[in-house]
C-alpha cells in the first residue's frame, strides 16, 4: 500500500510558467491549480469527470483536471482559462462567448471555452451537429448551448477569413 502523507515531486508548466512542488500524491491537477496556486478560473463541478467545468489543456489537448493527478503528468505544458489572454488581450474565443452570449451564469464557462479552443485545433468543427457532438462532454445548466455553437462557429469564420485574406 502506498503511504499517500509522502510528498512526491511534480514538475509542470502552467500557462508558460515553471511550477515545482512536492503534492500527495493524490492531489488532482483541479487541486492543484485551485488550491493551491489560487487559478480559480477552472470550476469544480462535479468532481468526477462528467460535466467539464475543470477542462483544461494538457499539452495541448482537453482534459477533464479532476481525474488527473498531478504528479501523473510530469514536465506536461498545462494552459488553463487564465492562461488564454496572457498579454490582456481575449482569445478570440473568449470574444466571441462574449458576442455571442454564450453563458449564462459563467460557471460552466472556462471549461467549455478551454473544450472550444482544443476543439478547433481537433479539427471537429464542420457541422453544428459535429460541434454538438464534440461539445457534449461539457455540461451547461442554463442552456447556452446554441450560444456556444454559435461562439464556436464564429471563431471558424474568422479563421477561414484570416486565412482567405493572408492568401490573397
Amino acid at each position: 500500500m502506498t503511504d499517500v502523507s509522502v510528498a512526491s515531486p511534480c514538475h509542470l508548466r502552467i500557462n508558460g510558467k515553471s511550477c515545482s512542488a512536492d503534492l500527495p500524491p493524490s492531489v488532482t491537477l483541479l487541486d492543484l491549480l485551485r488550491e493551491r496556486l489560487d487559478l480559480t478560473g477552472t470550476k469544480k463541478g462535479c468532481d468526477h469527470g462528467q460535466c467539464g467545468a475543470c477542462t483544461v489543456l494538457v499539452d495541448g489537448k482537453r482534459v477533464k483536471s479532476c481525474l488527473i493527478l498531478a504528479v501523473s503528468i510530469p514536465n506536461a505544458e498545462v494552459t488553463t482559462i487564465e492562461g488564454l489572454a496572457p498579454d490582456g488581450h481575449l482569445h478570440p474565443m473568449q470574444q466571441a462567448f462574449i458576442d455571442r452570449d454564450a453563458f449564462q451564469c459563467g460557471y460552466c464557462t472556462p471549461g467549455q471555452i478551454m473544450s472550444a479552443v482544443a476543439l478547433l485545433e481537433e479539427g471537429h468543427v464542420r457541422t453544428r451537429e459535429e460541434i454538438q457532438e464534440f461539445m457534449s462532454g461539457n455540461l451547461c445548466r442554463c442552456g447556452a448551448y446554441n450560444g456556444i455553437i454559435d461562439a464556436i462557429e464564429q471563431v471558424v469564420a474568422q479563421r477561414q477569413q484570416d486565412r482567405a485574406g493572408e492568401a490573397a
